[in-house]
């Protein structure tokens, strides 16, 4: 049976990402992901951390009635992933916005979304979810990829490499307050690099 076009789609950017060395969700965690949006079935999503704009791709494919934004902060990777979007059959349903998510004026967005998907700078998850939580609605979900770092989050420090320390100290910190949040209930799933899921009470 032929591939579609949005398989061969999927199939370029997975080449491209390889190639060029740029982190997209490995496929055991985005189907994961994507089983969890399915069942959640949201309306309006944010993701912070468009790359070349796989994950938002596949979330549109998964989900017919999303629409998706998406903040990228790199340049190339923005262009890149519009280029990708724009060959794609969801290109009405997903814009891509170039700014770095922790600088850019919330008030540009949205008011309300269903759920939001962080995946952009891993030591920076709980300066993200501060930042965006105020908009999400209600019930709605917000997703946190890497929340294992390849096991490092649960080595100890000091076999961590040095370079990357303050950012798995933050990951903790921020596993540890989530754990805990009066707003949320939360549950970190064992699928993909670690999945922390986020319900808004």
């Amino acid at each position: 049976m032929p591939e579609t076009p949005t398989e061969a789609l999927f199939k370029t950017m997975r080449s491209y990402a390889a190639e060029h060395h740029v982190p997209i969700m490995e496929e055991q965690g985005i189907g994961e992901l994507l089983e969890l949006l399915q069942q959640q079935n949201p309306h309006r999503l944010l993701e912070l951390g468009t790359a070349i704009g796989y994950s938002a791709l596949r979330i549109a494919q998964a989900l017919p009635d999303v629409r998706i934004d998406t903040i990228e902060r790199d340049v190339e990777r923005y262009g890149k992933a519009l280029g990708f979007i724009q060959q794609s059959a969801m290109q009405d349903r997903v814009q891509v916005i170039c700014a770095d998510a922790l600088e850019l004026d919330i008030a540009e967005l949205t008011p309300s979304y269903d759920a939001v998907f962080i995946d952009a700078a891993k030591g920076q998850y709980e300066r993200f979810f501060n930042k965006y939580e105020s908009l999400l609605a209600k019930g709605g979900i917000i997703y946190c990829d890497n929340m294992s770092m390849h096991g490092m989050v649960d080595q100890p420090i000091e076999e961590v490499p040095r370079r990357k320390r303050t950012m798995i100290r933050n990951i903790r910190a921020f596993r540890e307050k989530m754990d805990g949040h009066p707003g949320f209930d939360c549950e970190l799933l064992p699928v993909g690099d670690g999945l922390l899921v986020c319900r808004k009470k």
